[in-house]
Parts: structure tokens; C-alpha cells; sequence
């Protein structure tokens, strides 16, 4: 095969290029111009990650040198997938790759399209570009592992290319469809052996293929950065330029294509050589696209608004009939007849002038944006906005947001300068529908349509229509975590109309990229709460929302779930030490003793509010708490309340602990330490700060913390002490006794005990423990309002002490929990006979108990007639589903 006649094939220049068209590839190529698009194969897991991608070009020449040589390159339109074949045969045509390959073969099927009638495979091969003599082709067909064909854009074969759609045929010589000759070609029944590569925009086209799938990503930030700095010469304008696209236009999936940032380059050079402002939006940008492509016609009013209204009626035949193209037969019904010569600017020619080319749209988003500016255009048919949506609903994804843009006056203006006023009623209509829609919209729980409603205000930039529309009523603390960029954006010009907001939901946000969170830094600043649970978060978010916490109005942040780390929590820091912040959650967020380094600082900055601090399940150990104890001593902390539940803990920093809590600087109110191995010399530490005069501590949980009735003297010195200011404590999932218990008992009736919330769930508990606590609760000095005593093996007898103190007048109690007691049918008639006497309590927590059918009417009835009961908790009792239907009766009763 002659090289040099391949390389003058490739060079031949094909089409203009437009504003959407793109730069040609023989351009790019032949000016040094070429960037390879980055590129994800299939068996890459996780596509975040820089490091797994590599250039388009060497996934294919690698996997070209594999043992199955198909390449299937799949990504969406303007991605760079037609400039890096027409790349790779220039390549092998100089001998710089894939020598190989004696023969290659390189095919648009949109070209080939413009063949009517059937063709074999010779004759394709020898006639459509005349690169081979035929006196050659036996010995092509005799080594077929030397042929390499090069099939772009196989979406527009007119038939699908799976086998079961054809009878595949096995002559070269044989003719049939230019479908049925590829798919033949594809699935190696016709030259068995030769390679391919195709290309596709969606992985549906190319299913039925075996080979290398290849994801073309399109640029990346830095080759984005290496176009704009290869098109303006000025690297000012050129980053200029680059930002105002990233940040402004607000559809940054959009800015991975080649072929938009070409076209972003060209109408931004020719909109700042006018010295005219850049575009706000993605649909100004095209308002602007289109006023230049009409501009460069030069026609009259009445011609112009003629081509787009024709321009439009293609747009919707292509979208409904599902057709890529149309023949020149087809554009005639559209009204093109006059304007056949002019058509090279808007649509893509392939073939030549003759009857048997075809024409097609550059871009998908271009049509989309014709079919709305025609529809307001149009004053024929009184087709309204609905209908006419919900006909073009699933094919044309952006044409409500462009109609929302063209309904604003000041952003339509320019195109009607050049095509008359538009249809005002077709206008109106719109604005009825978006106003109703997105109403009902922002009422419902589902983000997509919540983000849906929030592209079209962005779109329509209306302040008043944004205040309008998002009004007390909406529901937008939903959670609006995994949103794209394009949603950022979005989000982030509504919500900054609003004003400070009270909650900006990101949970489970699994890309919380810089770029999304630069784009709702302004919202960040503005929220109350931030929520970013369960999310990824990479640095360059983290220090954006750092940024947002110093400027901001932000008063609690959740960062549960965050595996943060050390380091990014470093950068969070620098933020927090200037913030309004009183509540911050880094539960399970991967932190080590280091982080304590960062928080110290931060409790000890004077300018920091923080007094809530969760930093349950981060292994931040002994070192870790001692060192944040010294936050504790500073006339500066403001530290309130302290979460350290599973954070690998011991005795050995209760000293520490103990010794902050007395200090007369520490503010601590409440300690949780659940599930740490303090034991009872860790116990006996804290009870001295306990019982000392400066310790202002009123709520300490030390949930399964390995204690035993061991602990209890020193415990109950400390309860017993004046001083001790506890009002909740959390012993639960400990091994006290009944020995300890009844210390603990004692204790509780010194007068003017403050505890008010006392659990021992799962404690050892003993009858004699429960007849105890009767008394405490009748005693008339005792101020409990909620008792927690479950998974005590008492049954009935040891349960019914308990009955007989809530029917006292003395008792207070407001909340029992008994779950897991043996409680019976026996005990049911104590149990209601409490209810009815008692004037305080208001919650029952009976779960996991032994009650059967037999007690339901009882204890529906007493709830129905109860005043005070609020909630009463059946569940896992030995219930049938035959009283289901009684106990649905109290909507109190949870069963």
C-alpha cells in the first residue's frame, strides 16, 4: 500500500470548519496541534484516579499489539475519538507506529453512507479510495493479520452492526449492504483474522464486538490548560478564558470535549476582540454561537428567521425519527431549498454535492438549541410547550433548558435583533409550565428533579423568578449529595440568590471534587450546616471548604464517614481557627494522635467557637486525648462537649482527663467514652474530678468500658458528693452487680442528687436491684425522669417494683426502658394499672419481651385512654399478625 497516497488522502480537506464543526483533524495534525484525549479501559475500577488513565493513543497501540487486535473506542461526541484515527493512520503512514500492519484501511461511514446499493468488500476497498491497485488485493486477502481497518463513527451505519441482524456473508467478492459488509468485516466472518478499530458514542453501538473497550475521556484540566495556552498567545487571556469556561458556563463534563473547547476558544476570541462581555451561561453561549454563524450569511431578516425555522423542523425530524442524518431529498421538505449553498455552516456535508449526500448536525447540544429557538420562533402551529416537550422527551435532554434561557428577554435580544420577535404567547405558555413544574418539583423529596428546576433558573438568570419559585415551601434540605458539576453550579447560583440558608445537604457525596466544591464555595459560606456524611472529599475540596468555614456562616459541620485523614484535616484547620463553628462531627474519619496536634490549636486560637467536638471511632489513642486535655486548660477552649467513643483509649489518659475536668478553665459538659477500655482504674480516676468544686461536668457515658462492681464506692462517693453536678450517667454493658448496683442506688438518695437520666442497660441487674430502684423513685427525693435498666433477666416480679413506684405520686419518671426483662401476659394488668395512675410518664420501651395476643386489648386500650403516654414500643414480642389490625388502632403503639 503507497504511504504517500494515504498521507494525501488524509490531508485532502473535508467540510469547513464551523464554530461547531470543530478545527478539522487534518489541521490539528498538520499544525503540530494534536493533544492526545485521556482515556479509562473498561477494566479500570475506580476512574477518579490520575494515575490509572493514559493518552488515547498508547491504550491503542497497546492494545493493537495484544493478541485480539479490536479496539472499540467509545465517548461521546467532540471527545477527540475521529482526530485520534486520522493521528494514528498518519502515524503508521510516516512508519512512526503499528509497522505491523501492511495495509490500512481508513473509513467515515458517514461518507459511506452516500453509497446507495450493495458493494462487497473488494470493491470497497478498491474503489472508495482508490489506494490499491487491484492487481494487489490477492495477496491482501491472503494475509489478513496484516490489515488493519480504521471504521469512525459506527453509530451512523443505517443498520445495526450485531450478527443477528444480518446474514453475515464470507466472499469478498459477494456484494450486500454497507451494514451487513461491516458487521461481516467486525465479527470475522469476512477476512478473518484482520484488525479494527472503530469508534462509537455509545457503548450500545458496539455490544456484539469482541475486543478492547477504551473510554475516551476527552482532556483532563491539564490538557484543557495546554489547548487554551496553544490557542490565545497571551497566557493571561488564555487563563482567563480557561476559568471563565470552567466556572461560568457551569457544564464542566462539557469542557472534557476537544471539540467544545475549540469552539469555546473561537467564539471567546471573537467576543473579547469586540471587546463584548463573555457569557454567563451555557445557553448564552450558544445565543452567541448562533448570531455569529448568522452573521457570517449576511442575509435579511426574513431569510434568516426562514433558515432557522428550518433549521429547527430538521432538529426535531433527526431527534423523533431517531436518525443521525438526512439525505438531501429529506432537508428539501424541511424549506432548505433556498439556502442549500449556505447549509456548510450549520450542518456537516458528507459526500459530494450530488444528490447522494447527506447532512447532519455538528453538534447534538446545536440542535437542541435550534429546536428551542424555532419552537419560539415559530408562529404557524399552535402546538403548545407541553406537547411539544413531551414529544421530544428522551431524545433532546437540554431543550427546556435553552427554552428557559430564550423566555428571558434580555438573553433572547440579540437574536431578535437578526430574526424578529418571537412568539410571545409560545413564551408565556413556557413560563406557565416552568413556574407549575418546578413548584410542584421543589415540594418532592427527589433531588433530580430539585437540580432539574435548579439548570433551568440558572439558565433563565432571573433574581425574582428564583425567590418565586424556591419559597418557603420547597424542600431544599433535602440531600443533594453525588451531584455533578454541572449541579454545582446550578445549585450554587440559586442558593446564592437566597441568602444565608440553614442547611446545605452533600451526604454521601462520592466525588466531592476542588472543582465542585470552588463552584459552591459562595453556598458553603452562606449555610448554617453543612453536611457532607459518607462523602470523598479530595484536597483541593477540603481546602475550598476550609475557605468557606473562615468567610462563612457555618455553625456545624459533618464530616461523618470522611476517612479525612491527618493531613487533609491539617488544611480543614487553617479554617476552623477563624470560623463561626460550634458543632463539628469526625466520626470515622481516619484521624490519628497527629490530628489532636491540629485541634489544640484550633480550641486554643481565641477566635475559634467550636464546643461541640465528635470524635468517635479515629484511633487518636492516649497520646491523642492527653494532648487534647491541654486544649482544656486554656482560658481560650470553649469546649462543651466531648465524643470519644471507640478511639482506643485506656486508663492511662484519665488522669489527664480527670485533671482537665478540675482545672477551673475546662467548660466540659458532657463525655461520651463509650467502648473504651478505661476500667475501673480509669473509673476511679474520673470520680475524683467528680466530686471536685470546679468540675462543671453533667452528662458522662461510659458505655461498655470493661467496669465492674468494683468501681462502684469510688463511683458512689462521687454521686454521694455536693459537689458532683452529673445529671445523665451512662453505665450500660458493664458488669456492676448487684452489689454495685446497690451502691449505686444508695447513692441516688442523697438529697438534692441531681441525676435525672440514669442507664444500666445490660448491667447484671438482680431483682433485689429492681426493688431498690422502686423505692428510689417513691422516695420523694430522687429527680430521675428517665431509666434505662433492659436486658435483666428480672421477669415479672422484678419488672412489677417498678410498676408500683410509677403509680406513686412521687415518681417522676417520664421515660422506662425495660426491653428484654421477661416480661409476660402475667405482668400486663401492673403494667396498665402504672399507666392510668401515673401523671409523668410519656414513654415505654417494652421490646423483645414475652407478651403475647392475649395482652393487646389491654395495652391498646390504656394508651387510647392515656393522657401523658406518648409512645409505647412493642416490638419483638410474641405478636401473630392476627392483632395487627388492633394495634394499628393506637398510632401511639409501635409494633
Amino acid at each position: 500500500m503507497d504511504k504517500e497516497a494515504v498521507l494525501a488522502h488524509i490531508r485532502m480537506s473535508k467540510g469547513m470548519s464551523t464554530l461547531l464543526g470543530g478545527e478539522l483533524p487534518v489541521s490539528v495534525i498538520h499544525n503540530n496541534k494534536y493533544i492526545s484525549p485521556l482515556t479509562s479501559e473498561a477494566q479500570v475500577t475506580d476512574r477518579n484516579v490520575e494515575e490509572n488513565l493514559c493518552s488515547l493513543d498508547h491504550a491503542v497501540h497497546t492494545a493493537l499489539s495484544g493478541e485480539i487486535k479490536n479496539v472499540m473506542l467509545v465517548g461521546p461526541e467532540g471527545s477527540g475519538k475521529t482526530t485520534a484515527l486520522e493521528k494514528l493512520v498518519v502515524d503508521w503512514a510516516k512508519g512512526d507506529h503499528l509497522q505491523n500492519f501492511s495495509y490500512v484501511f481508513h473509513f467515515r461511514i458517514r461518507e459511506l453512507n452516500s453509497l446507495n446499493g450493495a458493494l462487497s468488500l473488494e470493491t470497497l476497498m478498491l474503489l472508495h479510495h482508490g489506494l490499491i491497485p487491484p492487481e494487489a488485493m490477492p495477496l491482501v486477502m491472503q494475509k489478513p493479520e496484516c490489515v488493519l481497518f480504521v471504521f469512525d463513527d459506527l453509530d451512523h451505519c443505517k443498520q445495526s452492526v450485531d450478527p443477528s441482524v444480518h446474514t453475515l456473508c464470507s466472499d469478498p467478492n459477494q456484494a450486500a449492504s454497507l451494514s451487513c459488509v461491516v458487521a461481516s468485516l467486525l465479527h470475522g466472518s469476512l477476512l478473518k483474522g484482520a484488525a479494527f478499530v472503530v469508534t462509537a458514542r455509545s457503548t450500545a453501538c458496539v455490544k456484539s464486538l469482541t475486543g478492547t473497550q477504551v473510554e475516551v475521556l476527552g482532556f483532563r484540566k491539564p490538557q484543557r490548560e495546554a489547548y487554551f495556552n496553544g490557542f490565545f498567545p497571551d497566557p493571561a487571556v488564555a487563563n482567563k478564558a480557561l476559568i471563565h469556561m470552567e466556572r461560568t458556563l457551569g457544564f464542566y463534563n462539557i469542557c472534557t470535549s476537544p471539540r467544545f473547547c475549540w469552539t469555546v476558544c473561537s467564539i471567546y476570541k471573537s467576543l473579547m476582540d469586540a471587546g463584548t462581555k463573555l457569557p454567563e451561561t451555557l445557553s448564552q453561549l450558544y445565543v452567541d454561537i448562533l448570531v455569529h454563524l448568522i452573521q457570517m450569511l449576511s442575509l435579511n431578516e426574513a431569510f434568516n428567521r426562514d433558515l432557522v425555522l428550518a433549521l429547527g423542523k430538521m432538529a426535531s425530524h433527526c431527534f423523533l425519527d431517531q436518525h443521525s442524518s438526512c439525505t438531501k431529498e429529506e432537508i428539501g421538505s424541511f424549506g432548505f431549498q433556498q439556502f442549500l449553498t449556505s447549509l456548510s455552516v450549520f450542518l456537516q456535508v458528507d459526500g459530494d454535492q450530488s444528490e447522494r449526500c447527506v447532512f447532519s448536525f455538528h453538534s447534538q447540544m446545536m440542535q437542541e438549541f435550534l429546536l428551542a429557538v424555532s419552537f419560539f420562533l415559530d408562529k404557524s402551529t399552535p402546538e403548545g410547550v407541553e406537547k411539544m416537550l413531551e414529544k421530544h422527551k428522551g431524545h433532546a435532554e437540554f431543550v427546556d433548558v435553552f427554552l428557559s434561557a430564550l423566555s428571558e428577554p434580555v438573553q433572547r435580544r440579540p437574536l431578535e435583533i437578526l430574526l424578529g420577535e418571537l412568539n410571545l404567547g409560545r413564551i408565556a405558555d413556557f413560563k406557565r409550565w416552568f413556574k407549575s413544574t418546578s413548584e410542584t418539583a421543589m415540594k418532592g423529596h427527589y433531588k433530580e428533579k430539585h437540580f432539574h428546576c435548579y439548570h433551568l433558573l440558572q439558565q433563565a438568570q432571573n433574581e425574582s423568578l428564583v425567590r418565586e419559585i424556591i419559597n418557603p415551601s420547597a424542600r431544599i434540605g433535602i440531600s443533594y449529595g453525588a451531584l455533578s458539576h454541572k449541579d454545582s453550579v446550578a445549585l450554587n447560583y440559586v442558593f446564592s440568590l437566597l441568602g444565608e440558608i440553614e442547611q446545605l445537604n452533600l451526604y454521601n457525596s462520592n466525588n466531592f471534587s476542588e472543582e465542585k466544591a470552588e463552584a459552591l464555595l459562595p453556598t458553603m459560606s452562606l449555610s448554617h450546616k453543612i453536611i457532607l456524611s459518607s462523602s470523598s472529599l479530595s484536597t483541593g475540596a477540603v481546602l475550598h471548604l476550609a475557605s468557606a468555614l473562615r468567610r462563612g456562616f457555618t455553625k456545624e459541620l459533618d464530616l461523618y464517614h470522611t476517612y479525612l485523614g491527618d493531613e487533609k484535616l491539617k488544611i480543614l484547620c487553617t479554617g476552623l481557627r477563624e470560623s463561626k463553628v460550634l458543632d463539628i462531627n469526625l466520626r470515622v474519619c481516619k484521624l490519628t494522635e497527629a490530628s489532636c496536634d491540629e485541634l489544640v490549636s484550633v480550641l486554643t486560637s481565641g477566635a475559634s467557637q467550636l464546643c461541640v467536638l465528635h470524635m468517635s471511632s479515629n484511633e487518636i489513642g492516649d497520646q491523642g486525648l492527653i494532648k487534647l486535655c491541654k486544649a482544656l486548660h486554656s482560658p481560650h477552649c470553649k469546649l462543651q462537649e466531648l465524643n470519644l467513643r471507640d478511639t482506643k483509649l485506656t486508663a492511662q489518659s484519665m488522669e489527664a482527663l480527670s485533671a482537665a475536668l478540675c482545672s477551673g478553665q475546662s467548660e466540659l459538659r458532657k463525655v461520651d467514652l463509650t467502648q473504651n477500655v478505661i476500667g475501673n482504674s480509669g473509673m476511679e480516676a474520673l470520680c475524683k474530678s467528680l466530686k471536685h468544686p470546679l468540675c462543671k461536668l453533667q452528662s458522662l457515658t461510659v458505655f461498655d468500658n470493661e467496669l465492674t462492681g468494683d468501681c462502684c464506692p469510688h463511683l458512689m462517693d462521687a454521686l454521694m458528693s455536693e459537689h458532683c453536678s452529673l445529671s445523665e450517667l451512662d453505665l450500660s454493658v458493664n458488669e456492676l452487680g448487684q452489689k454495685g448496683a446497690l451502691l449505686l442506688c444508695q447513692a441516688l438518695t442523697r438529697p438534692g442528687s441531681p441525676i435525672e437520666t440514669l442507664r444500666m442497660n445490660r448491667c447484671e441487674l438482680t431483682q433485689p436491684v429492681f426493688k431498690e430502684l422502686g423505692s428510689l423513685l417513691k422516695s420523694g427525693t430522687s429527680k430521675l425522669k428517665s431509666l434505662s435498666v433492659g436486658l435483666s433477666d428480672v421477669g415479672d416480679q422484678g419488672v412489677k417494683y417498678l410498676w408500683d413506684a410509677i403509680a406513686h405520686p412521687n415518681c417522676l419518671l417520664e421515660e422506662l426502658d425495660v426491653e428484654m426483662t421477661q416480661l409476660t401476659d402475667a405482668g400486663v394488668d401492673d403494667l396498665c394499672a402504672a399507666i392510668r395512675a401515673s401523671k409523668t410518664l410519656k414513654s415505654l420501651e417494652l421490646r423483645n419481651n414475652l407478651m403475647t395476643d392475649a395482652a393487646v386489648p389491654a395495652l391498646v386500650q390504656v394508651m387510647q385512654d392515656s393522657e401523658t403516654m406518648l409512645e409505647m414500643n412493642l416490638k419483638y414480642n410474641d405478636f401473630s399478625e392476627d392483632v395487627f389490625e388492633l394495634l394499628e388502632e393506637c398510632d401511639r403503639i409501635r409494633y
